[in-house]
């Protein structure tokens, strides 16, 4: 009797997932297997939000299993000894997994492959999983990866993506493989009060009726901050309980700027991947170094509690840092903001910043934020490396009216118009009133030391 193991990781799904379709081709059982990995909480990136979600994905990947007739098989520890365990109990002569593109995953496969081998098992590892176009599947003359997006973007898009695949009917599990009971988010602490739910249902259905009534709008309203017309599908993307494949398909079936917009989102993401399996080490030092002398937590700390609890005097950036800790989730255009509060105006390390997400953010991905905060600070791929995005301007233009403001400072829900952007501006008994910090720095003051330090005054 034929058996395999398909070692889910970051593609918590069973609609057009390869890895469990190749597992279960031509055999008689399969083992769905997680791994709660040690060396991931050890690094430090078991964050409780991501936990909490990660607690309701697996539970729905179970539920779901079951109703096909299996199951899922959790287990914790070093992922590598635990497949190895758990192909010897089910007798497996195959493995199946998704490629990933950190240096920790590298190793981990490298590791995994030379010990199932030992062992007489075969590890499969399949691209396309978790992104639309597989790293390294486009590249330039000379380079193992672009440096650039919009010749990444043009070459992306010319690549024909393979056809989503449909979820399994039937899942035989052979018996004699035990399981840790699953996780479940209640008991966790520290969770973000307006933590969404995760977990495939919960994600298919949410990208269903966003389809259906926010993708048309997307091209002409996605940076409205009060609007909320983003897709909020990264948690599901990162937890892989979408397929990038099948929502880039939906999308261009859809039609309109809407979905070429999005489309677009979707080829940042695997441009970030491709970035980051060429250049492991991006994840913690500069992509391209501007012989920075940041400002460190000794040198700044005061300035950093502002910034992460919301209290700098720059009502944008405050709202945005107060949606990130009440949701675990921050608007795109607010990450912007923040990431160039921080690293521009204050002038502060973007790894601090980035740190700081990923203790938060239940999308909170490696490439996506590691690479993106190297945008914003000038040590990434963004060819205008000293842009500088100034948060008075910007909240004008994306939040006119002041709506996003007020819902997430409430201590400035009095005040009328675009005044509320700029509360400093107020005089006398008005500005008294409100309980509400005063700017921790003057632009034009951040914008010279950001300058000086970089040698541009």
């Amino acid at each position: 009797m034929s058996i395999s193991v398909v070692l889910f990781t970051c593609d918590l799904r069973l609609h057009d997932n390869p890895s469990l379709a190749a597992a279960l081709d031509g055999t008689e059982r399969v083992v769905p297997l997680f791994v709660r990995d040690r060396a991931v909480d050890a690094a430090g990136f078991a964050a409780p939000n991501r936990l909490a979600f990660l607690a309701d994905c697996l539970r729905d990947l179970d539920a779901a299993l079951r109703e096909r007739g299996g199951r899922l098989v959790l287990r914790s520890g070093d992922l590598v000894d635990q497949v190895r365990k758990v192909a010897a109990e089910a007798d497996a002569d195959e493995v199946h997994m998704a490629s990933d593109v950190s240096a920790h995953a590298h190793r981990r496969e490298e590791r995994l492959r030379r010990v199932l081998e030992a062992e007489g098992v075969r590890l499969h590892v399949h691209d396309g999983v978790v992104t639309a176009v597989a790293p390294g599947g486009v590249a330039p003359a000379g380079s193992d990866h672009f440096a650039v997006f919009t010749p990444y973007f043009r070459r992306w898009s010319e690549q024909r993506l393979r056809d989503p695949l449909a979820a399994p009917r039937t899942v035989r599990v052979p018996d004699g493989v035990a399981s840790e009971p699953l996780p479940s988010r209640d008991g966790l602490s520290g969770l973000s009060e307006g933590l969404a739910a995760g977990g495939e249902t919960e994600g298919r259905k949410r990208f269903t009726a966003w389809l259906r009534s926010g993708l048309a709008g997307y091209g002409d309203g996605h940076d409205d901050l009060a609007g909320d017309a983003t897709s909020r599908l990264s948690p599901h993307l990162h937890f892989g309980t979408l397929s990038p494949v099948e929502l880039v398909h939906r999308a261009r079936r859809t039609g309109g700027p809407g979905a070429e917009a999005f489309v677009r989102q979707l080829a940042w993401r695997d441009f970030h991947r491709q970035v980051l399996s060429a250049r492991p080490a991006a994840a913690s030092a500069d992509y391209r170094g501007r012989h920075d002398r940041w400002r460190s937590e000794r040198t700044a700390g005061g300035d950093i509690e502002a910034w992460k609890e919301g209290r700098t005097g720059y009502p944008i950036v405050d709202a945005a840092m107060r949606q990130l800790r009440h949701e675990g989730w921050m608007h795109n255009r607010g990450r912007l903001l923040t990431a160039s509060f921080l690293t521009k105006t204050l002038y502060v390390d973007w790894r601090i910043g980035a740190r700081y997400f990923l203790d938060l953010l239940v999308d909170g991905d490696l490439a996506n934020n590691q690479l993106n905060w190297q945008w914003v600070a000038g040590t990434g791929t963004d060819t205008r490396p000293n842009r500088v995005l100034n948060p008075v301007v910007q909240a004008k233009r994306y939040d006119p009216d002041g709506t996003y403001v007020r819902r997430w400072v409430p201590e400035l829900a009095g005040l009328a118009g675009s005044v509320v952007h700029e509360p400093w501006k107020l005089r006398g008994p008005e500005r008294a009133a409100l309980d509400y910090p005063e700017p921790i720095v003057e632009l034009s003051e951040g914008l010279a030391r950001c300058k000086q330090a970089r040698g541009r005054d």
